[in-house]
């Protein structure tokens, strides 16, 4: 149960309301991470444009974009964040096994070594303290340009927002992404 109790729609200003029914539409269900943070307009507002800035705007693959911010989200201990994120993935095209084998990206002969590179700073970069090494940051130099890492660094920087809210108020999993994450044997963890 969450520490805070999500507030009910009919309570949400007209404005946070819209939001929210945007959220709905993009994910498919009501997060109630947004309806905890209802209780401050202007933070759900702020968050909302920040999402929409890092999922909406770019080059980089929406599908790749979910899976940096599931290999960073589990490493910071944030399990509702990793079963949004893999469930994201999904529906953005990601498949089953991929997902499923996220953790095996080293070795895995279903990701490219662009998308290694991109997921072991995701990884590095959910530690506390951050692990990102030179060397990592090289490497995806190698691969992705500039404006293209920038995108990978926003996903990243609003999962480390995103995790700390979650797991903090220990917001309660939706059905839909738990049932995904259920039925497609994705393994969750904390830390």
């Amino acid at each position: 149960m969450s520490r805070l109790a999500p507030i009910k729609r009919e309570d949400l200003t007209e404005d946070v309301k819209a939001l929210i029914d945007m959220g709905e539409q993009m994910m498919g269900f009501t997060p109630n991470d947004a309806l905890i943070m209802a209780r401050n307009p202007a933070l759900t507002k702020a968050v909302s444009a920040l999402v929409g800035a890092v999922y909406g705007t770019g080059t980089l693959d929406p599908g790749l974009k979910r899976l940096i911010g599931y290999i960073n989200s589990t490493a910071a201990g944030c399990v509702y964040c990793q079963t949004h994120t893999a469930h994201g993935a999904h529906n953005a095209g990601v498949v089953h096994l991929k997902i499923q084998n996220a953790w095996e990206f080293e070795t895995s002969d279903l990701f490219s070594e662009a998308e290694r590179a991109a997921l072991r700073v995701a990884l590095s970069s959910g530690k506390s303290p951050n692990e990102t090494t030179d060397a990592e940051f090289a490497d995806l130099k190698t691969y992705f340009s500039d404006d293209e890492i920038v995108e990978i660094v926003s996903v990243i920087g609003m999962f480390g927002f995103l995790n700390r809210w979650n797991s903090t108020l220990a917001t309660e999993l939706e059905s839909t992404p738990l049932s995904f994450a259920t039925s497609h044997d994705i393994k969750t963890k904390n830390g």
